[in-house]
């Protein structure tokens, strides 16, 4: 059975690749947000296509959206560099009306005939061909939800567990924040579902108001980020153990003591834990839970030039990177930093004594790239990125500059 093809534009929004990363497990939302730069860069592509000489070498011919893939390997299977995806939507922008959406199903095809390359969603037709505006349907009912069904930018879950976790704060906040000073029955650990008992220092720091419903973030250890440069504290990492509900105020009671004079007890406030990554302890501290935020990622080299170093791997105690590790780096806010922002590692080249001439001059081999990471998490100081390349051993200290 034929019927006639529906509008590009009303079938399903077509191919997009503008990113969103749907954050349902954390109850984060995504925004679509194109940059003013990028729908500059995808219109000035869209005048003559992409020279072929920044095409994949073996980008196809065409290729059917799959359910699993993600903005950043399409982008990468049609160009030589991922985050260039304004260059990707620019040539169509005719059938790519919307940039924020990509779904499973979708056909692209590239077309080089005119000796620049232009990403179509429909065959171009030969010479003397007839195009058709048909297409076949099976004999059967389809349901599905194409919102459901967007790609995202990267794959979810590499990045999920990361996005409320990494917390950077200053030695101060770090010394103040309330702690938890007792468990039920004497219980050595917490984990989810336990009460325990916090204070502030003033006494006023766990105070919670009528109807309020307040949720608090559990960390130990604030460990300084140094600068591998400078050896500057460039803040203190915090490291996350899990979330509590704030569920009575913290306050005083007046009671006589064993001499009979009137006293006055310290009353703790009471939490609950409802979540734990690891166990939590007498001594562990408290922060108020941020406020979600709406996430977007929009891959992309950063404007200004960036130089900057791998400052430590988040979690964990080795010096060595892998893929799909996040990595805290001495670049953040005040450096101009920005979510989305795509950053090439470097290794230093070697310094060495030229063996093959007599006076063994000193010589310093170039630095080599070896990976790729991208920031999601920024702070004034400090930014967070996840490694989505490597091509070589990473470690901390090495150097993060503008990909070229």
């Amino acid at each position: 059975m034929k019927m006639a093809s529906p509008p590009v534009h009303s079938f399903t929004k077509l191919f997009s690749v503008a990113l969103c990363l749907s954050l349902p497990a954390m109850g984060l939302q995504a925004q679509y947000v194109t940059t003013p730069g990028q729908k500059a860069t995808a219109e000035q592509v869209a005048q003559a296509g992409v020279p072929l000489s920044e095409l994949a070498p073996n980008a196809p011919d065409n290729y059917t959206i799959k359910s699993g893939d993600t903005l950043w390997a399409i982008s990468g299977l049609f160009l030589k560099s991922p985050w260039r995806w304004p260059e990707l939507w620019g040539m169509n922008m005719q059938e790519i009306r919307n940039p924020h959406r990509i779904y499973p199903g979708q056909q692209l095809y590239l077309d080089k005939s005119s000796g620049r390359a232009v990403l179509r969603t429909r065959q171009s037709m030969g010479t003397g061909s007839v195009p058709s505006d048909t297409i076949k349907v099976s004999p059967r009912t389809r349901y599905d939800s194409l919102a459901d069904n967007a790609l995202p930018t990267l794959v979810p879950n590499l990045i999920e567990p990361f996005l409320a976790e990494p917390l950077v704060i200053d030695e101060q906040t770090s010394l103040s924040a309330p702690r938890i000073v007792a468990t039920q029955e004497g219980r050595v650990m917490l984990s989810r579902g336990d009460r325990g008992y916090a204070r502030s220092i003033d006494g006023a720091g766990l105070v919670l108001a009528k109807n309020e419903e307040r949720q608090l973030r559990v960390f130990r250890n604030a460990t300084p980020l140094k600068d591998p440069g400078t050896g500057e504290i460039l803040g203190y990492e915090a490291q996350y153990l899990g979330k509590a509900d704030l569920v009575r105020s913290e306050g005083s009671n007046q009671a006589k003591g064993k001499d009979g004079k009137a006293i006055t007890e310290v009353v703790p406030a009471t939490i609950d834990i409802v979540s734990s990554k690891e166990e939590i302890r007498t001594g562990d501290r408290l922060l108020p839970e941020p406020k979600h935020q709406f996430m977007s990622y929009a891959p992309r080299a950063p404007q200004n030039a960036v130089e900057g170093r791998i400052v430590s791997v988040y979690g964990s105690a080795v010096r060595m990177v892998t893929q799909n590790q996040v990595v805290a780096l001495n670049r953040g806010k005040n450096d101009g930093m920005e979510i989305g922002h795509v950053l090439a590692i470097y290794k230093d080249g070697e310094s060495i004594k030229d063996r093959t001439d007599a006076a063994l001059t000193q010589i310093k081999l170039p630095n080599e790239r070896s990976g790729l990471l991208m920031i999601f998490r920024v702070f004034d100081r400090v930014s967070y990125g996840l490694v989505l390349q490597v091509t070589d051993a990473l470690q901390v200290g090495d150097r993060v500059a503008n990909p070229r």
